[in-house]
């Protein structure tokens, strides 16, 4: 099997393009689409705290847990300097925790409890400490899909009521949904040495069974889906300040 990129969205690896493959952008734009849905759906809608929450779960997030995720390992095979991966996610998990403690201090001191989370599962997870504990399936859909709404949402509500818990939970299930699509095609890319075969079908027509089958569709729907879920975050943003 020819050598293939280890994710769809990843560039030529070198220079500036490795900073941008590191970001995971499909996937960035996805989970800061479940801070701006927790902010529109919050009684009180407050574009300020919307923009310093999002800002705080990019750099969280979209830099410092995709650096660590650099380091243990290199799935994304970049040439970033490891020193410079941790550097990066040292300042950018910090300047997160720092705007947390900012708009806490501001509106909510409980917001803190959700900057002490937050700032243990972007490390936890993606070091893979405690033996793993908080690393899967599960964690996946908590820290990724319900945490950035529950966060937004009391960043703008400061509290937690059922429609907050109901949209966390569907971007919980929206998050396992992509991690059992991405699972298998992470599988292929960055594991397989071969994929052989060919499927035959019923009407006699035969198909090769290789790589590109096995990640192309799920792959198209991890898109779809990306695109879906942003403009769904716009529409519920644009109904709140127009």
């Amino acid at each position: 099997m020819t050598e293939v990129r280890p994710a769809f969205y990843a560039l030529a690896p070198g220079g500036w393009r490795d900073y941008v493959t590191l970001l995971h952008p499909p996937y960035t734009r996805w989970h800061l689409s479940y801070v701006a849905i927790g902010a529109a759906i919050a009684p009180h809608f407050d574009a300020g705290v919307l923009g310093l929450t999002m800002l705080a779960f990019f750099l969280a997030l979209g830099i410092g847990a995709h650096a660590l995720d650099e380091l243990n390992g290199r799935p994304l095979r970049t040439r970033i300097p490891s020193r410079t991966l941790a550097a990066l996610a040292v300042g950018s998990i910090a300047a997160a925790s720092a705007i947390g403690v900012v708009v806490a201090l501001r509106r909510d001191l409980w917001l803190l409890a959700f900057v002490g989370a937050g700032s243990l599962l972007v490390v936890a997870y993606n070091l893979e400490l405690f033996g793993g504990a908080l690393h899967g399936d599960l964690w996946f859909a908590l820290a990724w899909g319900a945490f950035p709404v529950l966060t937004a949402f009391f960043a703008s509500a400061e509290e937690i009521r059922i429609e907050a818990v109901v949209a966390a939970a569907a971007a919980a299930l929206l998050s396992h949904a992509q991690r059992r699509l991405s699972t298998q095609v992470r599988d292929v890319r960055r594991r397989a040495a071969s994929v052989t075969g060919r499927i035959e079908w019923q009407d006699g027509r035969a198909e090769p069974l290789d790589a590109n089958a096995l990640t192309r569709i799920p792959e198209q729907a991890l898109q779809a889906l990306t695109a879906a879920v942003v403009l769904l975050a716009l529409a519920l943003v644009l109904m709140r300040v127009t």
